[in-house]
């Protein structure tokens, strides 16, 4: 969950009431800490501040903070520990425990495998489905991981110690662990493995266990050993064929990951900004175009260098102001030279072309920016989006069953539009209804009458011609729709299918923004759409969770781009016309505002 940086919403001092419900929530939440503890870890006198954020994914998680280490974090109206409290009590939770190398993949964002678990003499914890646990090493009980239990302990063993064995939420050197004081966790020795060793049993030194756990890592990728299972991955568990298929063509890729987790997401920015930086000067800037506004430069040429399914975002990286970064790239590389032409606005006025850095920056292979196709979930080998065929259709009433009672249609039978017209039309051939002076007429007999018609149209309406007849039938059914992807099976829903929504809305001093909603109804990845937005606009976006709407979220970029999503949509993902509202909220020309 914190694997990625999340967004602070707010950040407010607690108070006396609610610290009050807080020690009981936590006294009723971990009954096994004493009133001491619980005072300890909850001061009456001493700040504790409310941190309420979004994380990468939109979830809404509430952060309790004391001396600027989170504390607890509530998630779905359910408390749970960080590292920093499970250090200071270490026996607050179950545990689970395994070999340092498989920390690793843990703390990369893995969920713990069955195979990777170190059973005890003891016998595994007891923990039901959906229970919070930790997860440790075997030579140090300080726990390094927090989450639920996939299984229970009895359905572990019963699995034979195969599967996800604990869904972790949070770890050291994740986000939510920067959010604090950055410490390591402590050394507290296993006095279990100590009292086996005293008792005569065999007892590993630590190098041994650590040869015995890089074992454990080699055998997953060995068909033939006995531990086969011990695959992890950030969001889930691969097959062993899977794994051996894709291992020669992915190992780079893997390396590089793995290099990425090791790193802050700030160092990570940092190399992104740099990289979009070198990029833009060798393949964007011209001598003829000096001098350049550095803000022209971030928009039009940096912002275009960044990779696919990336965001380059300079408040995420260690400079927070682009001229602080160009400053760094004056004095301590000698890159290019920056000066302040006009008061207040910077440009840059030279480049160092033959400049070593520069002259060696390989630039990366990319497709065209403004038109590459950006996949739905940003994986590699992903076949591009394809727009979904969406039929509307419609579902029988208790009020009309009797009208379709001949055709063997019940009640909540879905029907085509073509089908309830051919139903229609056979009930009335049927009853011979057909007026006949005008056959444009349908003649409305006790039936047709209590389905159709209105009380005030009892004595009134005789017959009603062929469309109005059809329509008032099927504006009296439940309204339905069937969404199909190419590749997979239909989709039907009641109702009306949720149209992709744009609007405009003001911000801080008058500025305006676009907001896009509903893009997931659409299979749209809104990531995605963010990033081809500004690549397109070279404006600036962020994804926003929508307030009781769960696992949705908007896209919000600068400025009245009304004009430029519409013409992504339509002619970039061919989302039809009829689906998308607010395109006349556009300004005209497709002017920025």
């Amino acid at each position: 969950m914190f694997s990625k940086p999340f967004r602070v919403k707010s950040n407010t001092v607690i108070k006396g009431s609610d610290r009050r419900k807080l020690k009981a929530d936590i006294s009723a939440a971990f009954p096994s800490l004493c009133a001491d503890e619980l005072s300890e870890l909850i001061p009456n006198k001493e700040e504790l501040n409310v941190v309420k954020i979004y994380a990468h994914k939109g979830d809404a998680v509430t952060l309790y903070v004391l001396h600027k280490n989170p504390l607890f974090f509530e998630v779905e109206k359910r408390l749970h520990p960080t590292v920093y409290v499970l250090w200071r009590y270490p026996a607050l939770l179950p545990t689970f425990k395994t070999w340092s190398p498989v920390l690793q993949k843990l703390i990369g964002g893995a969920d713990l495998m069955l195979p990777g678990v170190v059973v005890p003499s003891s016998g595994l914890p007891h923990v039901k489905q959906g229970d919070s646990c930790a997860v440790t090493s075997v030579n140090n009980i300080a726990p390094v991981a927090v989450g639920t239990a996939a299984v229970s302990s009895a359905e572990m063993h019963s699995l034979g110690m195969k599967g996800r064995g604990v869904c972790v939420i949070h770890t050291y050197m994740d986000s939510l662990w920067a959010f604090g004081d950055k410490s390591g966790p402590p050394s507290l020795p296993d006095t279990e493995s100590k009292a086996q060793g005293e008792n005569g049993e065999e007892c590993k030194s630590e190098e041994e266990e650590e040869e015995e756990g890089d074992k454990c890592v080699e055998e997953e990728e060995n068909p033939g050993k006995s531990v086969t299972d011990q695959i992890w991955s950030g969001t889930e568990a691969l097959s062993l064929a899977e794994q051996e298929e894709e291992k020669d063509e992915k190992g780079n890729e893997e390396e590089e990951e793995n290099h990425d987790d090791q790193r802050t997401p700030q160092e990570i920015m940092d190399t992104l900004l740099v990289q979009c930086f070198l990029h833009a000067l060798k393949s964007k800037v011209k001598k003829s175009d000096l001098p350049l506004l550095t803000s022209t430069f971030l928009r039009n040429h940096m912002f275009s260098c960044c990779p696919t399914g990336k965001q380059l975002d300079i408040k995420k990286s260690s400079y927070k102001k682009l001229s602080k970064f160009l400053q760094a790239m004056q004095q301590q590389h000698n890159l290019v030279r920056v000066k302040e032409l006009t008061k207040g606005v910077e440009s840059i006025v030279e480049v160092d072309w033959k400049n070593p850095e520069l002259r060696f920056f390989t630039v990366p292979e990319e497709t065209d920016d403004d038109e590459a196709a950006p996949v739905q979930h940003g994986g590699e080998g992903e076949t591009l989006y394809h727009p979904p065929e969406i039929t509307t259709l419609y579902s029988v009433s208790a009020r009309l069953e009797s009208l379709f009672l001949d055709a063997n249609k019940r009640k909540g039978t879905i029907l085509q539009p073509a089908e309830v017209r051919g139903i229609i039309t056979e009930y009335v051939k049927k009853n011979e209804l057909v007026d006949e002076i005008n056959k444009n007429y349908v003649t409305i007999n006790p039936t047709l009458c209590d389905c159709l018609l209105e009380k005030s149209e009892y004595h009134e309406v005789e017959s009603l011609k062929w469309d109005d007849l059809f329509s008032r039938t099927m504006g009296r059914m439940q309204e339905c729709y069937e969404v199909v992807y190419p590749g997979q099976r239909p989709i039907i829903k009641k109702g009306h299918i949720e149209p992709i929504d744009i609007s405009v809305a003001s911000r801080g001093s008058n500025k305006k923004v676009t907001l896009i909603k509903n893009l997931e109804v659409y299979q749209l990845d809104p990531a995605s759409v963010a990033t081809a937005l500004q690549h397109r606009v070279q404006a600036s976006s962020v994804l926003q969770p929508i307030p009781g709407a769960k696992d949705k979220v908007l896209v919000q970029i600068q400025g009245n781009q009304i004009h430029k999503v519409g013409s992504l949509l339509l002619d970039h993902y061919q989302i039809p016309r009829k689906y998308i509202q607010g395109l006349d909220k556009a300004l005209k020309g497709g002017k920025k505002k």
